[in-house]
């Protein structure tokens, strides 16, 4: 059996290191404005650009650079900036809708993925596309079937890509679906003149609104009142039957989440498709990888089109969902790797043995761990001070300035 990639969102060098310690075959990241998540996610520089690719190409894995974005005349200067820089850095493929920047890309021999954005959704479009890109990501509104004809098609009639290889088909898998046809919405333009389009999505789907009859000033009661607000797409529950549809690339929605997030997600998936592949994906299983996606943000979930659904399911309420919440309470001074402790600089919130850490740095990457012990000025303590320096014994290696949170049950379901 063939298995598919998992690609990773990255919107941070905290979640980039996370992806790699997850085992992930690829990242995808946005540079600068030209991303559809210019405003959520951190956007890498043009002169960080060499430092992601280097990064990739320690690690063993792919880079992909998001430029799919609606491009205006004064935009061009920039795209061809980025498209440029992305080659010489050694970025494996940029993912583009704009047919001004696949046709720039293309005359330059910089690999093309094609974004979702340009809606492919049957054969006739793969055919066309496979002109241009050698990975189409397909239109978030195909189900299982579709995909599984798409996938049989390229390999009958051999569609091959501009790299002479056949084309490799990306479906998203997990992470946040949008109201609109492939994310093509208008509502945050024409209620903020902030354009989705432009990477700059205000989510006005995702808030509370009542309808008022204009000439009775009577108010529509309705069963949902986030009836925009679709719940998140989560597939791992059949992802084996996501995996016999001859998908390449498994892609992981979430550049504007934290690393904490890149690696609970990331690593499960990554589970179940070591399990797929040894014949040990059970319910049993699918149970327990659940409860560790729900402990990361998500809006609840749902399986999206991927069953033959017309519409996903609606979120119940606003917010995060995430059944674990991050309080920041400080940062790492030091650690000691041959005693594995490690100092902590407390200063947000006091810290207390039997707390559940997590801890994020941009070359540490992601470390959970538990405070079983704690010292002060050589004594034991069970609650530290704040503001306040302490010692914890750390098995993983973390490093000065890493940022340390407690993770419990949330007070609220508002938090991100």
């Amino acid at each position: 059996m063939n298995m598919p990639e998992i690609m990773a969102p990255v919107g941070s060098f905290e979640s980039l290191a996370a992806a790699i310690q997850t085992g992930a075959s690829s990242i995808y990241f946005g540079v600068k404005q030209l991303n559809m998540r210019a405003r959520s996610a951190h956007n890498f520089s043009l002169e960080e650009l060499k430092e992601v690719a280097d990064t990739c190409k320690k690690a063993g894995i792919k880079s992909y650079v998001t430029l799919n974005t609606l491009l205006y005349n004064h935009d061009l200067t920039l795209m061809k900036q980025i498209i440029d820089t992305a080659k010489e850095s050694g970025i494996t493929s940029v993912i583009l809708q704009d047919i001004g920047a696949i046709s720039y890309a293309g005359s330059i021999g910089m690999p093309i993925q094609a974004s979702t954005q340009l809606s492919i959704s049957n054969i006739e479009s793969v055919r066309f596309y496979a002109k241009y890109a050698d990975t189409l990501v397909l239109a978030r509104e195909v189900d299982m079937k579709m995909i599984k004809d798409i996938c049989t098609a390229v390999k009958k009639e051999q569609i091959k890509g501009p790299s002479g290889e056949l084309v490799k088909i990306e479906i998203f898998v997990h992470g946040a679906l949008c109201i609109a046809q492939s994310g093509r919405c208008q509502m945050s333009l024409i209620n903020s003149n902030t354009s989705a389009q432009r990477g700059a999505c205000l989510q006005e789907c995702r808030k509370k609104y009542r309808i008022i009859d204009d000439e009775t000033g009577a108010e529509m009661i309705l069963d949902n009142q986030y009836v925009m607000s679709p719940k998140d797409l989560c597939s791992l529950p059949f992802l084996d039957k996501i995996v016999d549809t001859g998908a390449s690339i498994l892609k992981i929605e979430g550049r504007g989440r934290s690393a904490q997030y890149v690696y609970t997600v990331v690593s499960t998936y990554k589970k179940a498709l070591e399990a797929i592949e040894k014949g040990e994906f059970t319910k049993e299983k699918v149970e327990e990888w659940m409860k560790d996606l729900a402990t990361v943000y998500n809006r609840g979930f749902c399986d999206g089109y991927y069953l033959g659904r017309e519409l996903p399911e609606w979120t119940k309420s606003k917010g995060n969902k995430a059944t674990e919440e991050r309080t920041f309470i400080g940062l790492i001074e030091h650690h000691f790797p041959k005693a594995k402790v490690a100092e902590f600089c407390i200063q947000a919130h006091p810290l207390e043995v039997g707390d559940k850490l997590v801890i994020m740095g941009k070359t540490t990457g992601v470390v959970f761990d538990e405070v079983k012990d704690m010292m002060k000025d050589e004594k034991h303590i069970t609650k530290s001070e704040k503001p306040d320096m302490v010692t914890i014994p750390l098995k993983e290696k973390v490093r000065k300035g890493d940022r340390v949170f407690i993770l419990r049950p949330p007070q609220n379901n508002e938090n991100s």
